[in-house]
């Protein structure tokens, strides 16, 4: 059964949190009962993207017959047959099994692959229902459910914020912004139809909690969420053919119409010179199994899974082998780059440290006060958190501060204890900027976080290991630094 949504979404971002709970029939502090949520599955189906119908095994297998060349060939290995010509017969047959045998296997490890993607993007939910708070799998979502998001957590379904916590979304692989979102609660009054990414009281199926938390009301379930738009899409797809199927079959009916062509002439002038019907009729079909390439289509499949092999290694997952030719013809590709052909991670390139700007950090970094200062400053001065299965998880910017630190063997959790914050000023539009105070034991130390020309612009000396007294007077050009 199809899902849909009981509230058109030009209005739900509009609405207020009461209104919005008033018209999805659900309570913030109850949620749903289990009666409401059984009548609710039961009206909309199952919170799930629907699959294309996949191919069985062998739908496969007998696909790879379908195309021109291979059925003429089939067409020889008959007739040959017919003529008693064995040897023809089982060398045809057994190039059209290979050529399909390597077909076959390409599809089905891919098929395979792509259902094992498929399950990655199957994760449970916090829900909140008769007044407790439970875990279910999003496939038992309905419309109506509060759910309660963290750090790290999948969105379940498309959800309308009613209280939130300072939390980000990574909205890269379907809107394609490159930076956590940070939403909203309250309603956005605006006569206009916003696009996803400026609706920024919604999260949507798919995307990820990088940071905060919040609560929310799923108001789009299934096929009805901007995910299963995009599913939709895909599943009405038709299939096209490659230019080299195309040029195959063209080849193929070219092939077959002068091979007919020259088998009847030599039939009929073998009838003209006073030769018996049937040792005409048998020479014909002989020829016509002579012209056919058998070879052809088996160079061509062998062709296409060494090019296959080869995109494999780079992390290419290729479908289907003739696609391999057919990316091989693309001059130009248009596609959002951001959590498309990227992972939306980040890596920290460049470094100024005692006055020198560098792309490399030296082996003993952590024997030398002046970076060990500064990698420290970096792992202190940040949000990121560590999930379930050990990954990282808050800004992308963050995340690659911290890795930074990490790859450099700091023991994080040992750092914060000896270095405990105390506060923390957050970054937000008016300030520009993230400090953390941290004890020293003895005092404090603030670290903050921003763009060079921020920093610099409120510093009036630096701190250099080489000299004495370590403080000395700030001479760098912060403009010039920035723009290197």
């Amino acid at each position: 059964m199809a899902s849909r949504s009981v509230t058109d979404r030009i209005f739900c971002y509009q609405q207020s949190e009461t209104e919005v709970i008033e018209t999805q029939k659900t309570s913030l502090s109850e949620g749903l009962s289990d009666q409401e949520v059984m009548k609710r599955q039961a009206e909309l189906g199952p919170n799930k993207i629907d699959d294309v119908k996949r191919k069985s095994s062998l739908q496969i297998f007998f696909s790879q017959f379908k195309d021109l060349l291979i059925l003429v060939l089939i067409g020889a290995a008959l007739i040959a047959s017919f003529l008693g010509e064995p040897h023809d017969t089982v060398a045809i047959i057994a190039i059209v099994i290979l050529n399909a045998i390597l077909g076959f296997s390409q599809e089905y490890r891919a098929e395979r692959a792509m259902a094992a993607l498929k399950e990655l993007a199957s994760p449970n939910a916090k829900v909140k229902r008769n007044g407790q708070i439970i875990i279910t799998p999003s496939t038992d979502l309905v419309i109506g459910d509060i759910v309660l998001l963290e750090a790290g957590n999948i969105i379940p379904a498309d959800l309308r914020m009613l209280e939130t916590f300072q939390i980000y979304i990574d909205e890269s692989a379907l809107t394609g912004e490159s930076q956590p979102i940070e939403k909203i609660s309250h309603a956005i009054m605006t006569d206009l139809h916003l696009p996803i990414a400026d609706q920024k009281n919604m999260a949507f199926k798919g995307t990820q909690v990088t940071g905060g938390r919040a609560t929310a009301v799923v108001v789009s379930i299934g096929m009805a969420t901007e995910l299963g738009k995009i599913a939709g899409l895909m599943k009405n797809e038709e299939e096209v053919k490659t230019p080299l199927q195309n040029r195959i079959a063209h080849f193929a009916k070219i092939l077959s119409l002068i091979v007919l062509a020259l088998c009847f002439i030599i039939f009929i002038v073998g009838l003209i010179r006073g030769e018996e019907v049937v040792l005409m009729f048998m020479t014909a079909l002989s020829l016509a199994v002579a012209g056919i390439p058998e070879a052809l289509p088996a160079v061509v499949t062998i062709s296409l899974s060494l090019g296959s092999r080869v995109m494999s290694k780079k992390n290419s997952l290729i479908r289907k082998l003739s696609a391999v030719e057919a990316l091989g013809s693309v001059t130009y590709i248009c596609s959002d780059k951001t959590g498309t052909l990227t992972e939306n991670r980040m890596q920290a390139g460049s470094f100024f440290v005692k006055g020198q700007k560098t792309t490399s950090i030296p082996e003993d970094a952590l024997g030398d006060l002046a970076w060990e200062n500064m990698i420290k400053a970096v792992a202190l001065n940040n949000d990121v958190t560590l999930g379930d299965k050990g990954q990282l998880l808050g800004d992308p910017t963050e995340i690659a501060l911290i890795s930074l630190a990490l790859e450099q063997g700091l023991e994080i959790k040992s750092l914060q204890k000896f270095l405990p914050r105390l506060a923390e000023l957050p970054f937000s539009s008016e300030r520009a900027m993230m400090s953390t105070i941290h004890s020293t034991g003895k005092g404090s130390i603030i670290f903050s976080k921003d763009a060079p020309e921020k920093i610099l612009s409120l510093c009036k000396r630096s701190y250099n290991t080489d000299v004495t007294n370590n403080l000395i007077p700030l001479n760098i050009d912060s403009e010039l630094l920035a723009s290197q």
